[in-house]
């Protein structure tokens, strides 16, 4: 029988550690749980939060809805050939899962160690890091209806995704509930140390002939020198998108700023760094108030201790107009607002 649990802090189910409240609280362990939710009307017609791990959000106030907290677990894998089949439960924590490949040897995300959050959350978000995004390993994910209780297979190609974007933060926003996911990885690895500081810090080691475990260990130390810890230092990783700007509208802004941060965006754009423009502005290191960002990466935003989700919001709002001014580029926020 489901426990629905009523006025349940949130501090410890977000990273950001904000002492928010839900009005009702549940946690699913098995997909059986989700159709015997649902057949209580009144779950249908409530507004409803479906946490992983809370690593991707900011809680600007109390949610008055049902929260649901995805725990379904479980990692199966089939080898055919070169081809590894690994499907997760939504529940997995995403490193965990990165681990257990990793150490199998099997090739495809290990550029993605160490983000944080679940395995359900990751096509949502389309999450991403040194020059590899989910889409590039993603082969399905198993996904409940809400609104009929049964339970669709979703290709690479229905869930749309785009930069940090995928149908599910858009028109399916709120319909479905991701159950699993299945990934098609390789025992051959193209290994990617193309991006960010991964090249030199395998040189740094004297690896010149890097393996997966390599890729992954790097990416990991790169992460902890640059992110703060979430279990000391409420965070969400990465606050704001890296910028996408035409070729033309990039051309324009090198010639103010012929320092400008840039990687190739696909598609006739440029993608910018984030973080660089928001240092630039001088922001990083900052404090005011309960938040600011990391002295590390001023792309994160953190809670120093106390910070309210308002606050928050309003110090990335801050931020937005005074990279604005300065290089007329609007950051969009890539953590999900729940207000």
């Amino acid at each position: 029988m489901l426990q629905i649990q009523e006025k349940v802090s949130l501090k410890n189910f977000n990273t950001f550690g904000i002492d928010a409240y839900a009005r009702y609280f549940v946690e699913i362990a098995h997909e059986s749980e989700l159709v015997e939710l649902f057949a209580d009307p009144q779950w249908q017609q409530i507004e409803r939060l479906v946490l992983g791990g809370g690593s991707n959000l900011l809680l600007v106030s109390n949610f008055e809805g049902l929260v649901i907290r995805m725990n379904i677990r479980g990692i199966e894998h089939r080898i055919s050939h070169n081809d590894v089949f690994v499907e997760a439960g939504g529940g997995e924590v995403w490193n965990d899962l990165v681990k257990f490949c990793v150490a199998r040897e099997y090739a495809g995300i290990e550029n993605l160690s160490l983000i944080p959050g679940s395995v359900g959350a990751s096509p949502i978000q389309n999450i991403g890091a040194y020059g590899v995004e989910l889409k590039d390993a993603f082969l399905s994910c198993r996904a409940f209806e809400i609104a009929t209780s049964t339970f669709k297979t979703f290709t690479k190609a229905d869930c749309k995704f785009g930069y940090r974007e995928s149908v599910f933060k858009n028109e399916l926003r709120g319909l479905y509930i991701i159950v699993s996911v299945k990934f098609q990885l390789s025992l051959t690895p193209d290994i990617n140390t193309q991006y960010g500081a991964i090249g030199q810090e395998l040189a740094n080691r004297g690896i010149t002939m890097p393996t997966i475990k390599d890729v992954s260990d790097v990416v990991s130390h790169i992460r902890v020198s640059k992110l703060p810890d979430p279990s000391t230092i409420g965070n969400a990783g990465s606050f704001f998108k890296n910028p996408l700007i035409s070729v033309e509208e990039f051309g324009v802004l090198q010639a103010k700023f012929p320092d400008v941060v840039n990687y190739p965006g696909g598609d006739g754009l440029v993608k910018l760094a984030a973080g660089w423009l928001i240092e630039q502005c001088g922001w990083k290191g900052k404090v005011v108030g309960n938040t600011g960002t990391w002295k590390n990466q001023a792309l994160v935003l953190v809670n120093n201790g106390g910070a309210t989700g308002a606050e928050v919001y309003s110090f990335s709002s801050q931020i937005i107009d005074s990279v604005y001014t300065k290089f007329g580029v609007m950051l969009q926020r890539e953590v999900n607002i729940i207000s």
